[in-house]
């Protein structure tokens, strides 16, 4: 600090020098601090005698004071919004008694707890309040929940969810108010009818949350009627309501590798709302005449229904199915074949509706490619646990075309929707919520090409620009190369994240000019918002001026609660992951080099995703160092490589499931 700083009249002449800036803080584990401000291509750095009692993720200010080589350093003047209060950690004994440890590794400083509830063990994990204003004394810090003993399942995946703020049950008042809704009449009045019609939902052979369904009806010889019928949430969730204020809350239902959070309580999420067989059930429908020979949208219609589903499928199930009715028909003839099939079969059998469901949604995949709609499918991994929540079984997802196919349907009915609305946006003026997804960002771009020229392979760009069209010829070159997913990783990377937003500037990664999400208001708050908006432009009602700053506020929580539900669940599968290798310590694996860096290179084995790192001090045949630009690490005398996408096996040495790292050595 200049020694004349506390002089009010040096403030007074300094003060137009000054730079202060708002970002959020990103503190690395050193500790050092990176301020990110939106607006700005490079982030700020700040040390840890600067940080001023900043913690990750924090809404800061922070002032310029300098450069540290060619990066603007700075100091943080205020904390403007705390990311969280409450820290999981682990109680440990020491020589002067109980301690508090957070399991967040970039909690840079000793918390003091002086009122550790009694009996309580070494070993427990505990969720923690903490406060912290003075950088010169240690946080403060007060137990206010024991979560169990440290390494059991249910403790980990509970310590997941309170560190990231999630919780599992609900109010009181919410429980009540679920309760009574569930008693509520049920009055068909003013809803279009379709128990009638043939209609399924198609879901995971685990869930209990059926958001959609879809309907099929032949019109004429040219034409076919497809409803896709979503959850009429709206109707059970109103504004304002106990259940409102907590489905905004929490804004996502969250899947864990064994258990779902859902974002309503479950006499709705899987009973009332859920679009169960044999039952009726209320609908928010979107309805669209086809023309069969080419998919073409005919007429469309929105509005409320009652709909009866005359079966639940499982994706397997109908996957089967659809294969066992395609099994029939030669590859040669099977368009023509296909019809004169469906004419045969009877009208109530679900084997030919899926067949030409599954038909046309593959003439939408094409043309959404055609459009520059970017086909990104990457490996999910699933796991099979024993009775005490133990990993015995890691295994890929596999990607069925029954999904594509009601992912295609999905995707018609969200784009439509937005259309709607835009269009009376356009004439009369008002609001929604859209999902957009902005253009990649120059200097992103440029070092994904220079990542995919490393390894073997050309994206050309024009101006720091990328045509969606020439990733795709991308993704089809790489097609079934080692690197593929290395490439779909990065590729990922560099694009903008998708998100909600009140001003619609289209949707990149899908080649849509309009999108929304409509199709999940059972676990998705956004898209109940959209059924609410929806539902006033349908009855040509205004939304008044004063809800346009809340929607804006609501798509932004949202995008901001999205990021903290993807982070719980993929700490879940790292946990589970590093645990499944716990007892394979010193066995060997095929694995693919997926990222290198000064201190080694991470390794990836493909069958269950697992990523560990192989440290550079441990290749001792050789002196090895970073070539960046090339993306390989070199023997300085041998001038052996080790790229990325290359291929070698590897010796598992330690498995640590409280950072959630894996170590391996090259196997001799």
């Amino acid at each position: 600090m200049h020694k004349n700083e506390k002089n009010p009249a040096y403030a007074k002449a300094t003060a137009g020098k000054r730079k202060i800036l708002k970002g959020i803080i990103k503190i690395t584990a050193k500790p050092l601090g990176f301020v990110m401000v939106e607006g700005r291509e490079d982030d700020i750095i700040v040390f840890e005698e600067n940080l001023n009692c900043a913690l990750d993720k924090d809404e800061v200010e922070v002032e310029i004071i300098g450069k540290d080589r060619d990066r603007k350093k700075g100091r943080i003047t205020k904390i403007i919004k705390r990311n969280k209060t409450n820290f999981v950690g682990t109680v440990e004994k020491t020589s002067t008694g109980l301690t508090f440890k957070p399991d967040d590794f970039k909690f840079y400083k000793n918390v003091d707890i002086f009122d550790f509830p009694k009996n309580l063990e070494s070993g427990t994990k505990v969720l923690a309040e903490i406060s912290w204003t003075n950088p010169n004394i240690n946080p403060k810090g007060k137990i206010i929940s024991v979560i169990g003993k440290k390494g059991e399942h249910e403790t980990e995946m509970q310590s997941i969810l309170l560190d990231k703020g999630i919780v599992y049950d609900f109010p009181a008042d919410v429980e009540k108010e679920a309760e009574e809704v569930s008693k509520m009449p049920f009055d068909t009045i003013g809803r279009r009818d379709f128990r009638n019609i043939t209609t399924f939902t198609i879901d995971p052979k685990d869930a209990k949350d059926f958001d959609d369904a879809l309907s099929y009806e032949e019109i004429d010889e040219k034409t076919i009627r497809v409803g896709v019928h979503i959850a009429d949430v709206s109707h059970f969730v109103r504004p304002g309501s106990a259940l409102d204020r907590e489905a905004a809350k929490r804004n996502f239902s969250t899947y864990l590798v064994d258990r779902t959070i859902p974002m309503l309580p479950e006499v709705l999420s899987n009973n009332l709302c859920s679009l169960m067989p044999n039952v009726d059930r209320f609908a928010f429908s979107a309805v669209f005449d086809i023309k069969k020979e080419t998919g073409e949208v005919l007429e469309r219609w929105f509005g409320k229904t009652v709909i009866n589903s005359d079966k639940r499928f499982s994706y397997e199930e109908a996957q089967n199915l659809l294969d066992a009715c395609l099994a029939q028909v030669d590859e040669p003839s099977r368009a023509k074949s296909q019809q004169a099939f469906m004419r045969a079969k009877h009208t109530e059998d679900f084997a030919p509706k899926l067949v030409e469901l599954n038909r046309i949604a593959n003439i939408y995949r094409s043309e959404n490619k055609k459009n520059g709609a970017i086909e990104f499918e990457t490996d999910e991994v699933k796991f099979e646990l024993d009775n005490e929540g133990k990993p015995i079984r890691i295994y890929k997802k596999a990607r069925l075309d029954t999904m594509k196919m009601v992912e295609e349907w999905m995707l018609l009915a969200n784009r439509e929707v937005a259309k709607y609305i835009s269009e009376k946006i356009g004439k009369k003026g008002g609001a929604s919520i859209f999902r957009i997804h902005n253009l990649p960002k120059m200097d992103r771009i440029e070092e994904l090409a220079v990542f995919v020229r490393a390894l073997g392979h050309e994206l050309p760009i024009n101006n720091g620009q990328v045509n969606a069209k020439d990733i795709n010829k991308l993704l089809e070159q790489i097609e079934g190369h080692t690197s593929e997913p290395l490439i779909k990783t990065a590729a990922i990377r560099s694009m903008a994240k998708a998100v909600y937003s009140t001003k619609n500037i289209g949707h990149f990664g899908l080649a849509f000019k309009y999108y929304t999400h409509f199709t999940s208001p059972i676990r998705r708050y956004p898209d109940l918002m959209i059924h609410r908006i929806l539902e006033k432009y349908i009855k040509n009602e205004a939304i008044p001026k004063n809800e346009f700053v809340k929607f804006e506020k609501i798509a932004q929580a949202a995008s901001d609660k999205e990021v903290i539900i993807q982070e719980a669940e993929r700490d879940s599968i790292k946990y589970k992951q590093v645990e499944f290798m716990q007892d394979k310590i010193g066995q060997e694996f095929e694995a693919v080099i997926s990222g290198v860096t000064e201190w080694g290179m991470y390794v990836e084995n493909p069958d269950t995703k697992v990523e560990g790192l192989v440290r550079t001090k441990d290749l001792t045949d050789d002196s090895y160092k970073l070539d960046q630009k090339n993306y390989c690490i070199v023997g300085q005398n041998s001038r052996k490589k080790f790229s990325l996408g290359d291929t070698v096996r590897v010796r598992l040495t330690s498995a640590d499931l409280d950072r959630k790292t894996l170590d391996f050595k090259l196997a001799v």
